[in-house]
């Protein structure tokens, strides 16, 4: 499985993933927010901070960072390629896009929320360290930080 990153064309089937788990991420209730993150994917596609996996016609995962503000923004697995490596390979190639001499954090959910078992022990294995309790879109979630 070979790390890309996003291009314009692909934002059809970018986009065909994040609508299928649209369910577990908070603020991608309603199909006005999910035309603005289709609108913020291509300007990280153009920033090349946009990266995916793709698996014949099909993306597989992908994930948004931001080398300014030295964060991972968003990632998300199809749920027929989970625990086949994907979440794993694109965080790690994130990672090596950004400066490492600096803090980088995610937001992600809380211990205690089951949607969060899989990205917390994703993060927790790359070394993020847990940090302040946040609220995003109205939804209580946690900030986890990777220290240099």
């Amino acid at each position: 499985m070979e790390v890309l990153f996003g291009k314009t064309s692909d934002i059809e089937q970018w986009m065909n993933l994040i609508k299928r788990v649209s369910w577990n991420f908070p603020g991608l209730e309603t199909d006005e927010s999910i035309e603005e993150h289709s609108q913020t994917v291509l300007k990280f596609m153009d920033k090349k901070q946009a990266l995916c996996i793709k698996h014949v016609n099909d993306i597989a995962g992908v994930i948004l960072f931001s080398r300014n503000r030295s964060m991972i923004c968003c990632m998300a697995v199809a749920p027929e390629y989970r625990r086949q490596g994907i979440g794993s390979a694109l965080l790690e190639k994130a990672l090596g896009e950004l400066d490492r001499s600096k803090e980088i954090s995610v937001s992600t959910f809380r211990e205690d929320d089951e949607k969060g078992i899989a990205p917390r022990a994703l993060y927790k294995k790359f070394g993020f360290k847990e940090a302040e309790l946040i609220e995003e879109f109205g939804y209580p979630n946690q900030r986890l930080v990777l220290y240099p």
